[in-house]
């Protein structure tokens, strides 16, 4: 089995005696061989079923000649944008551009162009009309079919027709991959390479045989955004590989986009092969004079033990590209990778994280879902626990026994999501009580996300009673063992469903806590969620029930300061989005303020702010309905 790097260059063709590469991989990403990067994982799994791939990472896309470094591949092209979709990488919510970008040499930004997946194989074209190209990862993934784009405000086609590409592959693309080289490399045209799951092609004539379910046309869509909404759903109720049918896009003049169900879920054994790849677990050494892949720092001690997830929230697209299914690794397989960690030089005793997606996920969320796959209209954690979850924490508990007791290992930590109301749900809390004790860095940081069930309930999150419990547990853990460990909260604002009272509830919870957050997550409308349909069409796909989303950026900004109401900077818009809402109770001297006035003395404030808290609390009792007087209720007063 080859080692070392994968070829860069055509030096490197020449050192390999290759003469024609099998594959060019071009990516949006700087070369980092490790398996945490997409781009390592689909070149290793083609080199060891045989075929020679190249690296092309981050060429110049204003220059044709980038392209061409190693050559014309004898079957095709691989295009990705990278770890990350190419906008999400380049700009914060509030669509300004990012200044550093930890996949590129020494955090650089502006490696590579926006759009990144159309912009490569715009690229391609231009020097290779014929030659096949597949896309595939994140951004090819969560624009697989027609979407909203919210950086410029516009329902956009499917990347596969914006691109011009032959072929796109979505979710984990370990055995699409395979698939489609073999099927190459017999002689099959890539117009005809029509029949491999977890992919998406363009026709012009519908397939025979299979079970379609025709989407909404994209020209319908465009026009009415209800029918997104119900078009997304029909997606997302599609994402079972053992339920899912043929999803069928059309574009006009004929064209059709047509969506082939998941790929199966990878089997232990399967993922550990994937794992066992002889990567170089770094960045390639052309990089050490330019600083180096900041990114690489991230993932150099951790270890990914699953992958996909049940937990279902709105505004993650995990759903879209891994799945709700786990698919784990073996004990076995986590401790080799956690010895070659500790062979590392720079390894100081400390395993950074054991995870995935979800930490504490490590199998089916039921037996039914190995035969008959997920359930269509009903999620596992939400709004309960499902009755049939096995909520069952001993295979996670056991693996990390088995890592703390590693020679050379001071402490194994677990940062990726602990997802609490499952955790709290083990009526077994030996796993809650060493994670306490064992696995956290002074501070657990967990993702509540609000505290209004109002909220919660469009983000698909637990009610808030849930974290509550999750709370109490845990502070009394850490009082029992003598621990002065915390929790810090993920918190998001202008989530579709928060208002301003809202906002100001979280404001008073955090408040009470006595915490303010340093950073604070403002919802961002990434593609492919159910979040992202929520804000773009205004009505939640679930039920198509209108929902109130915050667009304005306005009070988007009050919505975010209101979460860190202390930082002076914040004083204005916190004012303001009080007042707005009549809450000048809370602005005055006493504990449960928020701000202070300004220009008034102390005795006259906190007269003021008492004088708004009774008018608040009157206003409050007024719009509840009086209790009717019963013959009942007046026999007891006379009593």
């Amino acid at each position: 089995m080859r080692s070392g790097f994968l070829p860069i260059s055509k030096e490197d063709l020449v050192r390999e005696n290759i003469e024609q590469l099998d594959f060019v991989y071009i990516s949006g990403d700087a070369y980092v061989d490790h398996p945490s990067f997409g781009t390592a994982i689909i070149s290793r799994i083609l080199v060891d079923h045989g075929y020679t791939v190249g690296i092309i990472a981050q060429p110049d896309w204003k220059d044709d000649t980038s392209i061409s470094i190693l050559g014309e591949p004898r079957l095709g092209f691989l295009v990705s944008s990278g770890n990350m979709d190419s906008m999400v990488n380049h700009y914060y919510v509030s669509k300004k551009h990012r200044e550093s970008d930890a996949y590129s040499p020494n955090g650089e930004a502006y490696k590579r162009p926006d759009h990144a997946l159309v912009a490569y194989c715009n690229l391609i074209r231009r020097s290779y009309k014929k030659k096949p190209i597949i896309v595939g990862g994140i951004e090819a993934s969560l624009r697989r079919l027609a979407h909203y784009d919210y950086w410029s405000d516009s329902f956009k086609r499917s990347v596969l027709l914006d691109s011009g590409a032959d072929l796109l592959i979505y979710g984990m693309g370990e055995k699409a991959i395979v698939e489609i080289a073999d099927a190459m490399n017999s002689g099959i045209d890539i117009k005809d390479i029509s029949f491999v799951r977890g992919t998406v092609y363009k026709t012009k004539v519908l397939p025979e045989g299979y079970e379609l379910l025709t989407l909404p046309s994209y020209d319908n869509m465009k026009e009415d955004k209800i029918q997104y909404a119900s078009s997304f759903m029909k997606q997302y109720e599609n994402t079972d590989p053992f339920t899912a049918k043929t999803l069928v896009e059309s574009y006009g003049n004929g064209t059709y986009v047509i969506q082939n169900p998941p790929q199966y879920p990878l089997s232990v054994e399967e993922m550990d092969h994937v794992y066992d790849l002889p990567y170089m677990r770094t960045y390639h050494p052309v990089y050490e004079e330019m600083g180096g892949i900041p990114a690489i720092a991230e993932v150099k001690f951790s270890l990914v033990s699953n992958r996909g997830c049940f937990g279902g929230c709105s505004f993650c697209a995990l759903t879209f590209h891994q799945g709700r299914m786990i698919q784990v690794r073996s004990h076995e397989s986590i401790i080799k990778e956690a010895k070659l960690i500790i062979e590392d030089k720079d390894f100081k005793g400390y395993i950074h994280d054991v995870g995935g997606p979800t930490a504490n996920f490590r199998h089916t969320s039921c037996e039914k879902q190995k035969t008959m796959g997920v359930c269509k209209n009903k999620q596992c954690l939400f709004p309960d626990v499902c009755k049939n979850c096995n909520v069952d924490h001993s295979d996670y508990l056991e693996l990390l026994r088995k890592l703390r007791a590693l020679p050379k290992v001071k402490k194994v930590f677990v940062r990726s999501g602990i997802r609490f109301d499952y955790l709290v749900a083990d009526e077994d809390d030996t796993f809650f009580k060493e994670l306490v004790k064992y696995h956290i860095s002074g501070q657990l940081k967990v993702a509540p996300e609000h505290i209004s069930d109002a909220v919660l309930k469009r983000m698909g999150k637990p009610c808030n009673e849930v974290y509550k419990k999750f709370i109490r547990r845990y502070e009394k853990l850490n009082e029992q063992m003598g621990l002065k460990q915390f929790v810090v909260p993920y918190l998001m604002s202008s989530h579709p469903g928060s208002t301003l009272k809202e906002a100001i509830e979280l404001a008073e919870y955090l408040r009470d806590l006595g915490y303010m957050p340093q950073q604070v997550q403002d919802f961002y409308p990434t593609p492919s969620t159910l979040s992202t349909v929520m804000y773009y069409t205004g009505v939640d796909p679930r039920d198509m029930k209108p929902v109130y989303t915050p667009k304005n950026p306005h009070e988007k900004a009050m919505q975010r300061a209101l979460i860190q109401y202390r930082n002076p900077n914040n004083y204005d818009l916190v004012m303001e989005a009080l007042k707005k809402e009549g809450r000048e109770d809370l602005i005055g001297f006493s504990k449960e303020c928020l701000i202070r006035p300004r220009n008034m003395d102390k005795k006259a404030s906190v007269q003021y702010g008492q004088d708004k808290k009774s008018n608040y609390n009157n206003a409050k009792r007024a719009e509840k309905p009086k209790k009717k007087k019963t013959i009942r209720n007046v026999h007891k007063k006379k009593n």
